[in-house]
């Protein structure tokens, strides 16, 4: 499945922004601090969207899952 794939329903931020793609959604996580990066919740946040990129099927809605708890993970909306 390509990187360009939308959720099914898109992921809207705190700010206004929305991840609407799998690669939307990477490049967020990569402009986040390398520190934060590393948090475990946004390594399985990763670990699912390239799942989603390379299998497809279900790994698309536990992409878009893993993405808003690490969103979410502690309440500072990054």
């Amino acid at each position: 499945m390509p990187w360009s794939t939308p959720f099914e329903e898109p992921i809207r931020l705190r700010g206004g922004a929305t991840l609407i793609t799998l690669q939307h959604a990477a490049d967020h996580v990569m402009q986040l601090p390398k520190d934060v990066q590393q948090q475990e919740r946004w390594q399985i946040a990763v670990e699912n969207l390239i799942n989603a990129a390379e299998i497809g099927g279900g790994w698309l809605m536990f992409a878009r899952i893993a993405m808003l708890r690490a969103l979410n993970g502690d309440g500072d909306g990054r």
